[in-house]
């Protein structure tokens, strides 16, 4: 089912940093319940998620970026990177 592992990070300041463990736990719960999309996503540690195939890179990325922005982990002018590592 988690067959993509991918970095999750965000830049401030021209630095990027991995997103902390808590903030990708935080959005795997919320989405557990009201968005199908992104069922299929697991944190592993401090900027590293397993997802599934079907999980759209482009859209989780989106969503997460609201989600980290909305709950102030992520400061508005902060970016959020996903790299897919295969």
């Amino acid at each position: 089912m988690f067959a993509r592992r991918i970095r999750v990070e965000y830049e401030r300041n021209g630095q990027r940093l991995p997103c902390q463990l808590k903030w990708l736990d935080s959005f795997s719960m919320r989405n557990f319940t009201n968005a199908a999309a992104f069922d299929d996503t697991l944190p592993v540690a401090d900027g590293i998620m397993e997802i599934g195939t079907h999980v759209p890179l482009e859209k989780l990325t989106d969503a997460m970026q609201d989600w980290f922005r909305r709950k102030s982990y992520m400061a508005k002018d902060d970016k959020l990177l996903i790299t897919d590592t295969k």
